[in-house]
């Protein structure tokens, strides 16, 4: 192949990975590893693994640990320090220590497929202490458990694992050389290493801070992102001139970044080619598997599949346990950590690199981290049964915490139920207060809930995704329910279980925007309301109002604005106050027609009333023991029910002259 057509190659096989994993809901990260596999020379036999490509899929490692080190942060290490540096640093020993002695002891049981020494067993057992941070990561946002007691400990876990990825970037190397010579490598690549990072961080910040400064001050954006290319690339290049590892430059490079003021700007200056190179890297990867070994040897990578896994699983709940977390969150902290990690491919690519991995076993290995990574969001996903399964006191411990849910709410009847308490959620409950309306919150920070309830607020820990936390909260007594996160799939899952026990209660639900705005009414919610719509609303009012257009006139504008997006806002309720102009009579309104017991409405259903050929919308319908019925239903009328009719004033007095009088 031609360069051009090579390059052509790995975009569409990029492009195709992708959109596969966003179909499946799965991280980019596994599609490319599959589509390296097929186009691979082991397969498809569509590409060649070819020096060049891995040279420059190089540079995606270097990205990544430049995106590591400028999300290593000083302050968010101490606020987690117990689980960083306490079950962090005690997975990652407890899981390199004794790997090593079981994979040193494969050279005796399977001579033939796996003659290695003890460095080639530290290398692989500091892969094997990895987990995927990109996976985990995006399922837990996904099912809302980052502020979760068991998320927490996977953040710190996680966040130690890419902080011992730096001194396996500088071991590894130093465990290819020769033995007679090995100590004296490991500890001059040490000192090395050390005294670079100690020159760097001692007086390159202020360096940093001094440069980006006046690259910023030129205002250029070109300038700018070339700058940040040159940092990265030239602190890769120069630790690698001292005999370290490009990543480690990088790294570093970051880390000096972090403390700047410029980090946001940086981040998303360098994220294009980060995740564009980064996607080479894993592709090359998939290409390095070769399926004919690993169907010769499928028992020895069905063990190295689940002999890792369930070790990881065993070790990481036994620490959690050990560090205070109750059974339950210990085994779900297990779960989620017993995967292998794409930084694990980083260190055994670079353990390839320095002959450290014997080549009966690359593709064995290669293939069980990918299997565990691929059941990674079916483990997740199943972990909540597997947890009631085998924990008799996780039962207790969420009964309790319903109890305590149900508690704060006995008394409450007609009160509001606030999904999420975050500033949105807090502003709500003042407001709320100031009026005498009762209210109760769901959150599932810990320390917020905490903090708040010390303060007298009506707030307690739980997941209002789950429909026994919003039944102990009392959904069927509320008024109102509100979803006050942004975040559309939690708003769906909220929006099921309330329709599944209360499907007459008015859903509120806040959004960024107004792309999901059809998918959450026809999930049941009453109103939508989009972040950026009211935003932009509000500053056109206030321009409009600045270059001397009328107050009234702007008025109308936003509501015929807000008229296009949301149906429960469309029209108004007229009062004596209202002028009676031309522009007025022609604005879309809102009436009540209470149905007496002579009206010859009676009986019939909405279907079977002209009403939508008369321009006139029924917007709600209430009947007389204050039940509210979905109009979309097509209910029949009955006495008493009353009808909330939208539309102009000449076409709502005919529509009510025909539900009365016929």
């Amino acid at each position: 192949m031609t360069s051009l057509e090579l390059t052509l190659l790995y975009l569409l096989a990029a492009v195709l990975g992708v959109v596969l994993c966003r179909l499946a809901r799965l991280p980019p990260m596994l599609g490319y590893l599959v589509v390296g596999v097929l186009i691979g020379p082991n397969a498809l036999a569509l590409a060649q693994d070819s020096e060049s490509v891995r040279h420059l899929a190089e540079f995606g490692v270097v990205f990544l640990m430049f995106v590591i080190g400028l999300e290593f942060n000083f302050s968010k290490l101490r606020a987690m320090r117990t689980h960083v540096f306490g079950l962090g640093l005690s997975q990652v020993v407890m899981t390199i220590v004794p790997a090593t002695l079981g994979t040193f002891a494969l050279t005796y049981w399977l001579p033939k497929i796996a003659p290695m020494g003890w460095q080639s067993a530290l290398a692989l057992s500091g892969a094997l202490a990895m987990s995927s941070t990109a996976i985990v990561v995006k399922l837990m946002s996904d099912r809302l458990e980052l502020e979760s007691e068991h998320g927490k400990r996977v953040i710190g876990v996680l966040l130690f694992q890419d902080l011992a990825v730096v001194p396996l970037l500088v071991l590894i190397p130093a465990l290819g050389s020769p033995p007679e010579v090995l100590l004296r490598e490991v500890g001059y690549a040490a000192l090395k290493a050390g005294a670079l990072i100690t020159l760097l961080l001692a007086g390159g910040q202020r360096l940093m801070r001094w440069w980006l400064t006046l690259v910023a001050r030129r205002k250029s954006d070109e300038l700018f992102v070339l700058n940040m290319l040159l940092i990265t690339l030239g602190l890769a290049w120069l630790t690698q001139l001292a005999g370290l590892s490009l990543a480690l430059g990088a790294f570093i490079a970051g880390m000096l970044i972090a403390e700047t003021e410029y980090k946001v700007m940086v981040e998303a200056d360098i994220r294009p080619f980060h995740d564009v190179l980064l996607g080479l890297f894993f592709i090359t990867i998939g290409m390095l598997l070769d399926w004919r070994p690993v169907a010769l040897h499928w028992a020895l990578v069905l063990l190295l599949v689940f002999g890792p896994v369930l070790f990881k699983l065993l070790l990481v709940t036994g620490l959690a346990r050990l560090f205070g977390a109750t059974m339950g969150v210990a085994l779900r902290t297990g779960l989620y950590l017993a995967q292998a990690g794409e930084f694990g491919f980083v260190l055994l690519a670079l353990a390839q690199h320095n002959d450290l991995v014997p080549p009966a076993l690359l593709n064995p290995i290669l293939a069980s981290m990918v299997l565990s990574m691929l059941a990674t969001p079916f483990i997740i996903q199943w972990s909540n049964r597997i947890v009631m399964k085998l924990v008799a006191s996780e039962w207790l411990m969420q009964s309790l915490q319903m109890t305590h849910i149900a508690r704060r709410s006995i008394n409450a009847s007609q009160h509001v139920i606030i999904c999420g308490y975050g500033r949105c959620g807090q502003s709500l409950a003042r407001m709320l207060a100031l009026e005498g309306i009762p209210y109760i919150a769901l959150d599932l920070d810990p320390d917020r809930v905490r903090q708040a309830s010390a303060a007298g607020e009506s707030v307690v820990f739980g997941d209002a995704s789950r429909l026994q936390a919003l039944i102990a909260a009392g959904l069927g007594r509320a008024s109102a329910l509100v979803v006050t996160y942004l975040d559309i799939p939690g708003a769906l899952k909220v929006l099921g279980a309330a329709h599944q026990h209360a499907p007459q209660l008015p859903v509120l639900v806040r959004t960024q925007d107004d792309r999901d705005l059809e998918k959450l009414q026809k999930a049941g919610a009453t109103g939508v309301v989009p972040e950026t719509l009211e935003g932009s609303l509000m500053l056109a009012s206030h321009a409009l109002a600045l270059v001397g257009v009328p107050m009234r006139r702007v008025l109308r504008l936003v509501q015929q604005q807000r008229d296009q997006r949301y149906n429960l806002l469309r029209g108004y309720f007229h009062g004596a106050d209202d002028e009676g102009g031309a522009e007025e009579f022609e604005q879309e309104r809102l009436a009540t027609v209470t149905l007496p017991p002579e009206a010859e409405a009676l009986g019939r259903a909405l279907s079977q009333l002209p009403l939508e050929e008369q321009g006139v919308r029924v917007v709600s319908l209430r009947r007389s023991n204050g039940r509210v019925v979905d109009p979309a239903s097509d209910p029949p009328l009955k006495d008493g029910d009353t009808l909330v009719l939208s539309g102009r004033p000449d076409t709502l007095a005919l529509a009510e002259e025909m539900l009365l009088k016929g």
